[in-house]
């Protein structure tokens, strides 16, 4: 069983409660589709869990299928930097077929972004470290497609369809509870 190198830490970015029973990391790309569908996914079953689900998210562009999804990674990464990383991840997954740099910068806008800053930072050292972090993670933890999950630490390979996902989760919650 793969387990998540390194854990949960101060660079990810999370949704939720850091101390949450449950913990969902995703490795995802957001130019593949089947992250697309992740992203609609992971949102319901964070609005179902509530306070009980902390959820991340770490960067795992497959360049050589996805040619934009290093540069979607770097904006979100870059709007990151001004705070803004989830309302850019979201409209990034949201119009994934449109990731080409001009796409990049109106997101970028429209999510409050200081142009200037967002243009000095995408290109920089910092966010092709973070994304670079990101990736090699997942590469430790034994991450070789996207999306993939770990829950708690530990990989999960079952369905992510939001019924199983959901149910396999609330399982975890009652385990824990039990405890």
């Amino acid at each position: 069983m793969s387990t998540l190198k390194p854990p949960l830490n101060a660079q990810d970015h999370i949704r939720g409660r850091p101390d949450a029973p449950i913990q969902l990391v995703e490795y995802g790309d957001y130019e593949c589709p089947f992250c697309g569908r992740a992203h609609l996914v992971t949102n319901a079953v964070q609005r179902a869990m509530g306070d009980d689900l902390l959820f991340a998210f770490r960067n795992f562009p497959l360049t050589q299928v996805h040619p934009h999804a290093l540069r979607a990674a770097q904006a979100a990464e870059a709007a990151a930097l001004q705070d803004l990383f989830w309302p850019m991840h979201d409209l990034i997954f949201e119009n994934q077929q449109f990731l080409e740099d001009e796409h990049l910068f109106r997101y970028a806008a429209l999510v409050g972004c200081d142009l200037d800053q967002f243009a000095q930072d995408i290109d920089s050292e910092e966010v092709a470290e973070k994304v670079r972090s990101d990736f090699l993670s997942g590469a430790r933890s034994g991450v070789n497609g996207t999306p993939t999950f770990f829950v708690n630490g530990e990989r999960y390979d079952g369905s992510w369809e939001p019924e199983v996902l959901l149910a396999f989760l609330q399982e975890m919650r009652g385990v824990r509870e039990l405890r």
